[in-house]
């Protein structure tokens, strides 16, 4: 694990250039961290220090091992999740970033109903619909929202999406037209359709994730920890 200095060091600097860049766009930006891998004891420094209030896990085992209610953190989902894990997280979480079939849906609804609560979620998005990436596909993005309406436990606020490794003209590409889709969706407005958060952007790309798609909602983890410890 970096030295808590380091990591304290990375997480105000990171936060300094999304400040800026955020002024250049006139839009707030979060930031959420990606906390992979990364002990719970990190977690417990970045708490008790302030220096972010949101972290973000991609794998609900690990998840499971490091929440902790008395934090004062907000938890995220940010990976892909699995329909029979759901019960480990709803009710735990604020956001889940990766919903993107009717499958999950149904037991998102299904543990949200049984606790009584609404679950925020962000559909996930496949731009270039690489078959090793999860998320629902550009062009039927529109119809999959519209078919979440029935559920009366999951609230619709926003996309998310994990955009592919290509230079950069092509990335701006797809971050033009990932902004273009938040603002359809945005639309679409009523209901369980509530879409305020518009979530892309990693260490490599939250530049212009910010400028170019819209972003109001970044996911850093190896500019604030390093690499990844497996």
């Amino acid at each position: 694990m970096l030295d808590k200095c380091v990591v304290e060091s990375n997480i105000l600097e990171f936060k300094d250039k999304v400040a800026k860049l955020s002024a250049g766009v006139c839009r707030e930006v979060a930031i959420v961290a990606a906390t992979k891998t990364q002990p719970k004891e990190l977690l417990d420094f970045i708490a008790e220090k302030s220096l972010l209030t949101d972290v973000g896990e991609n794998r609900v085992q690990e998840f499971v091992e490091k929440y902790d209610p008395s934090s004062g953190l907000n938890y995220h989902i940010i990976g892909q999740l699995q329909s029979n894990k759901v019960k480990y997280v709803a009710g735990k979480v604020v956001l889940i970033h990766s919903l993107d079939r009717y499958s999950l849906a149904d037991e998102i609804q299904k543990q949200s109903e049984k606790r009584g609560i609404v679950s925020d979620c962000l559909v996930e998005i496949n731009m270039g619909s690489e078959l090793s990436k999860g998320g629902v596909d550009p062009d039927g993005l529109y119809a999959f929202v519209d078919g979440l309406r029935k559920y009366g436990n999951i609230r619709v606020k926003g996309i998310m999406s994990v955009m592919p490794n290509v230079e950069i003209n092509a990335l701006i590409g797809y971050y033009k037209k990932f902004a273009a889709l938040f603002s359809g969706l945005q639309a679409m407005r009523d209901g369980n359709v509530s879409p305020d958060i518009c979530s892309c952007g990693m260490s490599n790309d939250y530049a212009p994730a910010i400028e170019y798609g819209g972003s109001n909602m970044v996911r850093p983890g190896r500019v604030l920890f390093g690499a990844r410890n497996q």
